[in-house]
């Protein structure tokens, strides 16, 4: 009697996607689908220390699963400004880590170093577009613009049909460009910054500052939107600021490298019309040259997944 054998099991990525609120992991497979997803809070405040702590915690219970076996490769998507080269990572929004030998640390989890997969970095913005581009709003796109609008304001380009992040990794960081000349000074160590205005964090700060008060115990953008829903006029007002300054970032960046396509998601894009209908306002008056006029503005479509299938892809 012969025997099959079994089907070689299907390949998959160790996807890991670090922001300064939450550290996730999932094992994807080459459909980009999701098996074992996880997410624990980013320790921001702390040492160094304990955010690599955190990070070696999602990899433990990844590499607890029986699917572990499968692993070829290890994505990596960061809150940057990163370095390619270097494989370190500097996220403003997480002290600790300044020049943080972060592929190093992950490539030394004895689970990883077990089977030596090779690990792949990039910023969070870069593996938003990665993954909307593979799988998202941005598919078929040759020339687009993916911003991740959250904790902080992070993007990427992808140009000529393919995801570009520059040779440091940093190609399309949008949240720090100077949109406000004489704009609040930002811990990157500018001013003005797009993310000093139009992150989810900004929008809140904004909103307290100028007299909202939430109905309940919640001071987050979230809550800043559900009072713009019912037509509270200062968290409308927050809204609108930001909604300008992403469209000026975005005018900008239309007109520097001609894009066909705009992606926008992250927490804040959640506010759904509360952001985008005084963000094509703004658009209107900002992209007026003829090339970028009426720029294809999209949701995103993976949600908070992208970071996720976004650390994937680049594996692929």
């Amino acid at each position: 009697m012969t025997l099959t054998p079994p089907p070689a099991a299907t390949p998959l990525f160790a996807a890991v996607d670090i922001g300064g609120t939450k550290i996730a992991g999932a094992l994807v497979d080459g459909h980009g689908r999701l098996r074992h997803r996880l997410q624990l809070p980013t320790p921001a405040r702390e040492p160094g220390a304990a955010v690599l702590a955190v990070v070696h915690e999602v990899l433990d219970r990844l590499a607890g699963t029986a699917d572990w076996a499968a692993v070829t490769a290890v994505g990596i998507g960061s809150a940057g400004p990163v370095d390619l080269a270097a494989g370190t990572v500097s996220p403003v929004n997480i002290p600790g880590w300044r020049d943080f030998p972060l592929v190093a640390e992950v490539a030394t989890h004895p689970a990883v170093a077990a089977r030596r997969p090779p690990v792949h970095l990039a910023g969070d913005g870069v593996a938003m577009a990665a993954a909307e581009h593979w799988q998202g709003a941005a598919r078929g796109a040759a020339n687009a613009l993916c911003l991740v609008v959250s904790t902080g304001v992070g993007a990427g380009l992808v140009l000529d049909g393919a995801v570009r992040p520059g040779p440091s990794g940093n190609a399309g960081h949008l949240g720090h460009i100077t949109v406000d000349l004489d704009g609040e000074p930002c811990p990157c160590g500018s001013r003005g910054c797009l993310e000093g205005l139009a992150s989810g964090t900004a929008i809140a700060r904004r909103a307290l500052a100028e007299g909202w008060r939430p109905a309940g115990e919640d001071r987050s953008a979230r809550a800043v939107a559900a009072g713009a829903e019912a037509g509270d006029p200062v968290a409308l007002a927050s809204f609108d600021r930001a909604a300008q300054a992403l469209a000026a970032g975005i005018a900008a960046t239309a007109a520097l490298v001609d894009l066909d396509r705009v992606v926008v998601g992250g927490g804040v894009a959640t506010a759904g019309d509360v952001l985008f209908a005084p963000l094509a306002r703004h658009l209107d008056r900002y992209a007026t040259l003829s090339y970028i006029r009426g720029l294809d503005v999209r949701r995103a479509e993976l949600g908070t997944d992208a970071g996720l299938i976004g650390a994937a892809a680049l594996c692929r």
